[in-house]
């Protein structure tokens, strides 16, 4: 007669579970989108070891991501990654103490790959497991990285702080406070800025991921050349709004003959004028919710937050305006598993558990956690912890 263990679904709790090692090995898996990654982390900081497989071949003929084809890429190689990073860090299933992986917002194909991939090794392992949110894994990327530019050591980032993600599907600003959940301050009405990298790429025939490619283009270029607008500049509140943005390209394309009309010269100016738009916007929106916030740090992640140019400009503004603003290393800014690694290591410490009736959320607000709270509403307390510890 077969035992087999009693995996019903868990009650949240800040007590449940046992006490987790403060030198934890937790293991972070990321699939949300076009990217599979694994990472192992010690206590929460320290990166033993990181792998990431892209989908730059897959999806580059298309100009965009493919969701269909993502999972399926995601299928193909999870093992794989996984594996790369276990032996990157030299152990084995065994010496870890605790599993993390990406719940949602994304690709629900996507997710469904990495996070069933996580439960299997869980449940066979008799892993403590947890389900993140992906946007917290970014900010808490910004956590660990530390102050500084993103590129040198520094002091530790915690809250306060405002947070700009931004990112291919994602453009928001958030309040991170002491206590409590995020609070969204203001977001894009529309296309994302990584989006719109993205669609503008392809329509200066660049390849994609466009953020890269105009980027690199730009630097030939001269940013005051086109006149674009600045979306949302004289509106009060901090949303965003990019589409606009996509079309005064195409307008511009089409006015001058179209691409195959454009000199090398003209096509770097568009590419630049454009770059530079979007820098202006993302920096404007973000240095009025610090002065309205009173803010004295802005942690900028996501995969934009790479971008040279933004960079130069947010931390210009913050010399000009009185605040410091913070870069995860290039590294960090893509999604990875590090930052998974890292948030799950924050909820596992706290003895939060998942059971393996964890489902995939396609769309979810920052700090929430249905998956958890769904069994037993929101509790007193529940849910109410700082960013960094909260899936």
């Amino acid at each position: 007669m077969s035992t087999r263990r009693d995996y019903s679904p868990m009650t949240y709790s800040h007590s449940q579970g046992d006490a987790f090692p403060e030198d934890g090995l937790v293991l972070g898996i990321e699939s949300s989108c076009d990217e599979m990654a694994a990472a192992v982390l010690r206590g929460g900081r320290e990166i033993v070891s990181s792998s990431v497989h892209g989908q730059e071949s897959v999806h580059s003929p298309y100009g965009g991501v493919v969701p269909e084809l993502a999972s399926r890429d995601h299928v193909r190689v999870v093992s794989n990654v996984v594996s790369a990073a276990l032996s990157e860090a030299g152990l084995g299933l065994s010496d870890l103490d605790g599993l993390a992986v990406t719940a949602g917002p994304g690709l629900v194909g996507s997710l469904l790959v990495g996070l069933s991939f996580a439960k299997a090794l869980a449940y066979a392992n008799d892993l403590p497991f947890v389900g993140v949110h992906h946007l917290v894994g970014h900010l808490v990327a910004a956590e660990v990285a530390g102050k500084g530019d993103g590129d040198v050591a520094g002091d530790d980032l915690a809250p306060p702080y405002v947070g700009l993600v931004v990112s291919g599907g994602h453009t928001a600003l958030y309040r991170v406070g002491v206590e409590g959940l995020p609070v969204l301050l203001g977001e894009t009405r529309d296309d994302a800025a990584g989006e719109a990298f993205d669609k503008v790429a392809k329509l200066l025939g660049l390849p994609y991921p466009g953020g890269p490619a105009i980027s690199k283009l730009a630097e030939q270029g001269d940013p005051t050349a086109v006149n674009f607008p600045r979306p949302m500049s004289k509106r009060p509140g901090f949303d965003f709004s990019y589409s606009g943005l996509k079309t005064a390209v195409s307008v511009e394309l089409a006015k001058r003959g179209g691409l195959a009309a454009l000199s090398p010269s003209e096509r770097a100016d568009m590419a630049a004028s454009f770059e530079a738009a979007v820098a202006e916007s993302l920096v404007g929106r973000a240095s009025r919710a610090m002065r309205a916030e009173g803010a004295a740090r802005i942690a900028v992640v996501g995969g934009v937050a790479a971008n040279g140019r933004l960079r130069k400009e947010m931390h210009a503004a913050g010399a000009r305006d009185g605040f410091e603003a913070i870069f995860p290393p290039m590294n960090l800014c893509t999604d990875n598993a590090v930052m998974i690694a890292a948030a799950g290591t924050r909820l596992l410490s706290r003895g939060v558990r998942d059971g393996l009736d964890l489902e995939a959320f396609s769309r979810v607000p920052i700090g929430e956690s249905p998956w958890r709270e769904q069994e037993k509403g929101r509790e007193s307390g529940a849910g109410q912890e700082p960013v960094g510890a909260t899936s």
